[in-house]
C-alpha cells in the first residue's frame, strides 16, 4: 500500500497539525482515531473522525495551500507518515492532465468543506 517512513504516537488532545499550517506530510491512521476540525468564529467544529487506515493531510500536500483544518488525536493514536519522495514519484507518473484533475478535486473538496462548516455554523447562530 503506502511506503511509510516513520510512525508517530500522539496522546489524547494533542494536535498533529493546525489549520493554516504548511502541508508537508500525508498521514495514515495506524491505531486509534483522529478528529478533523475547523475553527469557525472561534468555535471548534468537528468535520470528521478518522479511523484506522484512513489517510489525512493529502489536500494541502496536493494543492500546496495551507492546511484547511486541524487534526487532533482522540485518545492515544499512532500515525504513519507517507514517504514524500515515494508519493511525489507516484504522483509525477500521472500525466499533467490527470495531475490537474487531482488538484482541482482537492481544491473543490477544500471549498466544499469550508461551505459545509460555514452553513453548520450559521444554523448554530
Amino acid at each position: 500500500m503506502f511506503k511509510i517512513v516513520s510512525f508517530e504516537t500522539f496522546q489524547d488532545g494533542q494536535i498533529i497539525f493546525e489549520e493554516g499550517s504548511n502541508g508537508d506530510w500525508i498521514y495514515v491512521v495506524e491505531e486509534g482515531e483522529v478528529e478533523i476540525s475547523k475553527n469557525v468564529g472561534g468555535q471548534r467544529i468537528v468535520v470528521e473522525t478518522l479511523k484506522e487506515s484512513d489517510v489525512f493531510g493529502e489536500i494541502a500536500y496536493i494543492d500546496k495551500a495551507p492546511r484547511s483544518s486541524t487534526a487532533t488525536a482522540k485518545g492515544t493514536i499512532v500515525v504513519g507518515i507517507i514517504d514524500r519522495d515515494f508519493f511525489d514519484t507516484e504522483f509525477n507518473k500521472i500525466s499533467a492532465d490527470f495531475q490537474k484533475i487531482f488538484k482541482t478535486v482537492a481544491f473543490r473538496l477544500r471549498k466544499t468543506t469550508e461551505r459545509s462548516v460555514d452553513a453548520q455554523d450559521e444554523k448554530g447562530d
